[in-house]
């Protein structure tokens, strides 16, 4: 961490557990949760949206894979695919054919672009003794059509996590899960509130960290841990400084390196919103636990969840409410665009989200970076000059 950022022993120790679990390519955590009891299992996902209570309520780990960040050569990935495709997929296929994701006895692969459903159809391949899914999701938001479309593939999931565990999930299964993953998502909203509140409590180098931790951990574990992070960083005060408040959009499936966030931290930022793993914040309040759970879950979907990149949306008249709403609820005084290379679903929808903030005068700006971009003096001189230009333009 920074030195600016001084750490009571407890946060740095909440700290430091986060990023060794964040570090380890080999995954031991989850093979130590696996060991813990006979017969468990894990189901790997990328961590832009599956319903993870399905795989909760089956008595499964949920383990959000997110490539290789820069900690991994990638050497037989890059076989795999064109030069011109990002490399969250490259680093992944990477990660498979070491082994490090011998442990997980499935994959899931949401809807995010063309790329990640081609390697849905890559990993049935390569791995043949793997329970393999594409998670598709609606692009009709009505629920007597997108909605029944939903429900019915969740039904299917639901069904073979239930051959894969070796007996059927049952509707009290999966309410009691999604009250879980309620109290998970309410921590992570009091999380971002805290931070948005006071980001020098809370610095998003560390917040990132406690999210992170999030995808190997059981839920369960990972809900007091943030709970435990929030009271240790605010037993103490820590500096106060007069940077510029941040929202950073386009993050939402390959993930910056850490030293990009420490980077723009260091030049003057606070983030105060981000779209950092959005599987932990894709559903935007609780979901009802009394009814029909696939479809209370299909409804909170199709009628309360993030507006992203990756989710298809037909109104477009309403395209970047939901980036002027973060604006407006962090207070934030700008906006960096940071997407991957080659990231079709972010880099086409940046120009109508710059249009939009340019009408309701917002700053911005923007840059491209990949999981392992190594030179960060760049980002930092761009992203310290953007924060000096909106204390500048604040001043006149």
């Amino acid at each position: 961490m920074s030195p600016a950022t001084p750490q009571t022993p407890e946060v740095l120790r909440i700290v430091q557990r986060c990023e060794a679990l964040f570090e380890d390519l080999h995954f031991n955590a989850v093979k130590d949760w696996k060991d813990g009891a006979p017969g468990r299992k894990a189901i790997g996902y990328m961590p832009v949206y599956v319903p993870r209570e399905l795989i909760h309520a089956a008595g499964m780990l949920s383990v959000g894979i997110l490539g290789g960040g820069d900690q991994l050569e990638v050497i037989q990935g890059d076989a795999y695919y064109q030069s011109y495709i990002c490399r969250i997929p490259r680093s992944t296929i990477e990660l498979g054919l070491t082994g490090r994701l011998d442990c997980l006895d499935g994959m899931l692969f949401p809807s995010i672009c063309d790329v990640i459903r081609n390697l849905s159809g890559m990993w049935q391949v390569m791995f043949k003794d793997k329970y393999v899914r594409y998670i598709d999701v609606p692009q009709n938001y009505e629920d007597s059509i997108g909605g029944r479309f939903y429900t019915e593939e969740m039904e299917v999931l639901r069904h073979d996590l239930g051959e894969l565990r070796g007996k059927p999930i049952t509707d009290d299964e999966l309410n009691a899960s999604i009250a879980v993953f309620n109290e998970n998502r309410k921590a992570v909203r009091d999380l971002y509130a805290y931070r948005a509140a006071r980001p020098w409590q809370a610095p998003t180098s560390e917040v990132y960290l406690i999210l992170r931790a999030g995808m190997v951990l059981p839920v369960e574990e990972h809900t007091q841990l943030i709970r435990d992070y929030l009271a240790a960083t605010d037993a103490v005060p820590r500096p106060r400084r007069d940077n510029a408040r941040i929202v950073i959009n386009g993050s939402f499936c390959e993930q910056p390196p850490l030293n990009l966030i420490k980077s723009i931290e260091m030049s003057g930022c606070y983030i105060v919103d981000d779209d950092f793993m959005l599987v932990t914040r894709w559903l935007l309040d609780d979901v009802p636990t009394d009814g029909k759970p696939l479809e209370e879950l299909s409804k909170a979907f199709l009628h309360r969840s993030a507006s992203t990149a990756a989710k298809y949306d037909a109104k477009r008249e309403d395209k970047g409410q939901y980036l002027l709403r973060q604006v407006k609820n962090g207070a934030a005084e700008g906006v960096v665009f940071a997407a991957p290379s080659f990231c079709d679903p972010a880099l086409l929808e940046r120009p109508m989200l710059q249009d939009v903030l340019a009408k309701h005068k917002v700053p911005y700006t923007a840059f491209k970076y990949a999981e392992n971009t190594g030179q960060m003096a760049p980002i930092r001189e761009q992203s310290g000059t953007f924060a000096d230009s909106i204390k500048l333009w604040s001043a006149a």
